[in-house]
């Protein structure tokens, strides 16, 4: 069982169904002992980092993030799910989780390109992991944000996209793996990818 973590911050219903097409079995929670308790955890999430993290804190369920992660329980973030992974972000000007040694930022892009960066682009990942088994080289996924990940460490990096210029695209540090990108709509690179975590990465 894989829980997915509700915090009022969108996209909640396509991850669980992502999940029950790769075959796995979900809950969705919001509760912070339910949470703490998990053998693994989904963060997904749209919308403002600032925002969002403040929901984490006032509602008691980024303790509860934090007693998973400290346990080992294996993580996914996505999208904004991701960069809440990040120790800060100039959206709200707000600390993050602090798990990924990352930052976040707003894009700033030479035209034509607009912001936001929406549409297919491909990942290129930077070494093996259990999340990409089974895909090419440089799998297409769908993507939807304003903001994106720097890490400060390249030992975090696991995928690179180019828009403008390479920006990092999935990171994994630990217990933790993050997609900037929607899995949901990325068809069968996103489903492979939710199919790997449930199926290959043990739950504690």
């Amino acid at each position: 069982m894989t829980l997915i973590v509700d915090y009022d911050a969108g996209n909640i219903g396509s991850v669980a169904n992502i999940c029950k097409k790769a075959g796995g079995r979900t809950e969705i929670s919001s509760d912070p002992d339910r949470i703490a308790a998990a053998g693994k955890l989904i963060l997904p999430g749209v919308g403002h980092f600032g925002r969002a993290m403040a929901r984490l804190n006032d509602s008691g369920i980024r303790a509860a993030l934090d007693a998973a992660h400290d346990r080992g329980v294996p993580i996914l973030g996505i999208c904004l799910g991701m960069q809440l992974l990040t120790k800060h972000s100039e959206e709200g000007d707000a600390d993050g989780l602090g798990w990924v040694d990352a930052v976040t930022r707003r894009f700033v892009l030479p035209e034509p390109l607009k912001i936001p960066h929406m549409g297919w682009n491909e990942v290129a990942f930077t070494r093996s992991d259990v999340l990409t088994q089974g895909m090419e080289d440089e799998a297409r996924f769908y993507f939807v944000h304003s903001y994106y990940v720097e890490a400060l460490s390249e030992a975090a990096v696991l995928g690179r996209t180019d828009y403008g210029g390479p920006f990092v695209s999935v990171v994994q540090q630990g217990n933790v793996w993050g997609f900037q990108c929607h899995p949901e709509k990325s068809h069968r690179y996103g489903l492979a990818v939710i199919r790997n975590f449930l199926d290959k990465v043990p739950a504690l």
